[in-house]
């Protein structure tokens, strides 16, 4: 397999304006790449396009190659083994940590089956060792309504690591952390990183260092620049259209 994730000549044009403009993005099996760029200058209606929330005018995108993703439903993706974070942290405040990962692992069962049904050993160890992984062991049985912003975005990252995605696509998880929980959370995706492919668009640019990646410039809805972020910050074009803003 050559590509996890393929984007070739993508458009996408919202009345009249190109949000995506010929893009052409791919991202080998087992990369961490980051992806920056301007307010608008197409990166959520990306990850919109890869995950099926909208469908792009022109173009393909590939999943491992061959599964061509314009075909399918937002459902459909995720089950492919692509997994979407959002922004904004969508866990149940109501249910601890340990219930909040249960729940995904469930998937489409209703909350009261999920939290009813008997889970394996397995399926008991793998939660354990999600809550493990994101750094909340100590707060396993706490609501997550008690927990800090930041906890709050490791507890989701968590509950979709919990689903087993090949592909996991995180979307600012920086935004609104504190300087400490944005260096642990860039720890985080990168421990992440070895077992699946991670694309994180952001703006902070400490917390894109500390990644450590190859980086993809956007601007008005194509590719700009590419490469590590000390030779895309020093692009005089990158310059111009971002980083000197």
């Amino acid at each position: 397999m050559q590509s996890m994730l393929y984007l070739n000549g993508v458009t996408k044009s919202f009345d009249g304006f190109k949000a995506i403009n010929n893009l052409s993005l791919d991202i080998s099996p087992g990369e961490l790449r980051a992806i920056i760029g301007p307010n608008g200058a197409g990166k959520s209606t990306m990850m919109d396009i890869i995950t099926g929330k909208t469908r792009p005018d022109s173009g393909e995108v590939k999943f491992r190659d061959s599964i061509d993703l314009t075909q399918y439903d937002e459902a459909d993706i995720a089950n492919l083994g692509i997994g979407r974070k959002f922004q904004k942290p969508t866990v149940i405040e109501t249910l601890t940590v340990w219930e909040n990962v249960e729940l995904a692992l469930a998937g489409t069962r209703s909350v009261l089956r999920a939290l009813l049904h008997k889970l394996s050993s397995e399926q008991a160890d793998k939660i354990d060792e999600v809550i493990k992984l994101v750094g909340l062991k100590v707060k396993t049985n706490d609501l997550a309504g008690s927990l800090s912003h930041g906890q709050k975005q490791w507890l989701e990252i968590g509950m979709l690591i919990v689903q087993g995605p090949e592909l996991l696509l995180v979307d600012e998880p920086a935004a609104g952390m504190t300087d400490h929980e944005t260096m642990e959370t860039a720890a985080l995706l990168k421990e992440i990183n070895k077992d699946h492919t991670v694309v994180v668009v952001e703006h902070d640019m400490d917390f894109i260092k500390a990644l450590d990646s190859k980086v993809t410039v956007l601007h008005e809805g194509s590719v700009l620049a590419e490469g590590r972020l000390e030779v895309v910050s020093a692009n005089p074009r990158v310059i111009e259209v971002y980083l000197g803003r």
